[in-house]
């Protein structure tokens, strides 16, 4: 991880001596497909489909940018127990700051097509637990850190990314359940500037 950051900032830094920087602002939002991992034996894990919403900036320099985001998304996954089908829903809100590094594969004046990845720095606003007899909602972190990567699109002026976000620090952690954050985002934004 240390590696790709330091060689995307040196490449950055190499194409911005070689050209002036282009500065893009948008708003954007979409669906989350969202999963929690889970290490009990007499549970399965169930996707859940959540939201998001905020905004994003890209800075960049020919094909190399940067693109530093902020938002809310609402996240979780459901646990269903085997031997009687009962649901226990895990639901969370944070507030995201991916800071993602990315190149442009295609560039034309209309249309750019992308790929991209980066750190995500996760921060828990709320989280509830449908069974609180079985799970206690104060196992939930107060913080996340993960790595995000996926691919974009930009026509004129909107931008469509599908992206995987992987947590590498627990979501959850008691004793009995150790589970980590797996999402996919599909967003569609506006360009502002």
């Amino acid at each position: 991880m240390k590696k790709f950051v330091l060689f995307a900032v040196s490449c950055l830094l190499f194409a911005g001596i070689q050209a002036q920087p282009q500065f893009d602002l948008g708003l954007k939002a979409g669906l989350n497909n969202s999963k929690i991992s889970n290490n009990l034996e007499n549970f399965n894990s169930e996707t859940i489909i959540a939201w998001h919403v905020g905004a994003y900036s890209r800075i960049g320099w020919d094909r190399f940018y940067l693109q530093p985001e902020a938002y809310f998304s609402s996240k979780g996954g459901d646990l269903e127990e085997i031997l009687d089908h009962t649901i226990a829903s895990f639901n969370y809100n944070t507030f995201d700051v991916p800071l993602l590094a990315g190149f442009k594969i295609i560039e034309r004046e209309s249309f750019n097509f992308r790929v991209m990845a980066g750190p995500v720095f996760s921060f828990i606003t709320s989280g509830k637990v449908s069974r609180e007899d079985i799970f206690d909602k104060d196992f939930y972190r107060n913080s996340l850190f993960g790595l995000q990567y996926g691919l974009g699109a930009d026509l004129f002026f909107l931008t469509l990314d599908a992206r995987i976000e992987n947590s590498s620090n627990r979501i959850y952690s008691s004793p009995d359940l150790k589970s980590r954050n797996h999402t996919f985002f599909v967003t569609v934004g506006f360009r502002l500037l």
